[in-house]
């Protein structure tokens, strides 16, 4: 099998410039190319070295030689009645051959468009109420497959800013993606240092240059890194609750028995820079005669006390052998009317994608839904 180059790709900027000493580039050049290469990769979109006019032809070959800047391969890609895309990507194969496969997913609104990316491949924490818990963990992605994620759905959206330029359906901002949520495959915490490194790229102001006010990541609960990742990434953060008693958190959240909910709502409150105008996100997925009722909600709103929050309600989205149902909108429309009156932001949140599982909590590759011979009539039929 032959050798793989080395991706320039998810290499923080220290380590970028250390790259570039296997290019022989003179210690004194090195900020500078890589300074360059950075803006070419990030701003610009480019995926061959050959583009970046502004270094010399033979440095260009001696890049290409040693280094890529492939993208993973889209597998498949699906648009919802909706609006909303999802792409299977298959990652590059490891030193066994294996490729492993991930979800990413857009979600265009009429204000934002959101980018829901994933952080492991599979998920170790086995949420009843998850399609993607239903996925054993394979491993962590690393932060050159975080940050890819972003780069296909800007190639797919043709968003780099020269493309932009020229598309009559540029939105105001500038920006298709406005917004990026580590809510896709995986717990992100438990991909910590990745997961920092991949953030730290995507809003670099000389690259894709998304401020961290508009990334958000979603934990359930692992309480150590909670505070840990506010003074390291200082994202956005949101908490995947589900629950107003261990009881049945327990029974949603296995973490939940690790980690009560007393100890992660402790965590929030600690939260660096936490205020009104850096409010946590509790997920809440409404499941009928389960978490919905009058009690729950009263419940949630004195759990919360002393916490500068929203609350996202989320209808389940169903799955093939979930046990669970929706609440009926009716008791969910209750159960928001509860929050709202004593304060917290509590909108419904409108499932999108469903017609083709990009829905919250419908997150699974579909590599591990088809038979051989399914995927193998998929694959040639592209």
């Amino acid at each position: 099998m032959p050798v793989s180059k080395q991706s320039l790709i998810g290499l923080t900027m220290p380590q970028l410039r250390d790259a570039m000493a296997l290019a022989d580039v003179p210690e004194k050049q090195r900020r500078m190319r890589a300074s360059q290469i950075w803006q070419w990769i990030y701003f610009r979109g480019s995926t061959s070295f050959d583009e970046m006019t502004n270094i010399a032809r033979d440095l260009r070959q001696k890049l290409s030689e040693i280094f890529s800047l492939d993208r993973p391969e889209i597998v498949t890609e699906q648009i919802s009645s909706d609006g909303t895309r999802k792409w299977l990507i298959r990652l590059r194969p490891d030193q066994h051959g294996r490729a492993e496969e991930i979800e990413t997913v857009y979600i265009p609104e009429a204000d934002r468009g959101t980018l829901c990316i994933s952080s492991q491949v599979g998920c170790t924490l086995a949420c009843t109420f998850c399609h993607t818990g239903t996925q054993k963990l394979v491993r962590n992605l690393t932060s050159e497959e975080i940050v890819s994620q972003v780069l296909i759905a800007r190639d797919a959206l043709k968003e780099w800013p020269h493309q932009m330029a020229m598309n009559p359906k540029a939105p105001a901002s500038g920006r298709f993606i406005t917004n990026v949520v580590l809510m896709g495959m995986g717990e992100p915490l438990y991909n910590f240092d990745n997961v920092k490194a991949a953030t730290g790229i995507i809003s670099d102001g000389n690259g894709i240059s998304l401020s961290k006010r508009r990334m958000t990541l979603s934990t359930s609960g692992v309480v150590p890194e909670i505070v840990r990742a506010g003074e390291e990434m200082g994202l956005m953060l949101a908490i995947s609750l589900h629950a107003t008693t261990d009881k049945v958190r327990d029974l949603l959240i296995p973490l939940n028995k690790k980690y009560p909910i007393s100890q992660v709502l402790d965590a929030c409150r600690n939260y660096p820079g936490l205020c009104n105008a850096k409010r946590i996100t509790f997920e809440y997925v409404m499941l009928k005669d389960l978490n919905d009722s009058v009690a729950d909600a009263k419940r949630l709103v004195q759990l919360l006390k002393s916490i500068p929050a929203k609350v996202n309600l989320i209808p389940f989205n169903p799955w093939p052998g979930s046990p669970y149902e929706c609440s009926d909108w009716g008791r969910i429309e209750k159960f928001a009317d509860i929050l709202n009156r004593a304060g917290y932001a509590s909108p419904v949140r409108t499932p999108r994608g469903r017609d083709i599982s990009a829905a919250c909590g419908q997150l699974k590759s579909d590599s591990e839904r088809l038979s051989g011979k399914q995927r193998r009539a998929l694959e040639k039929s592209l």
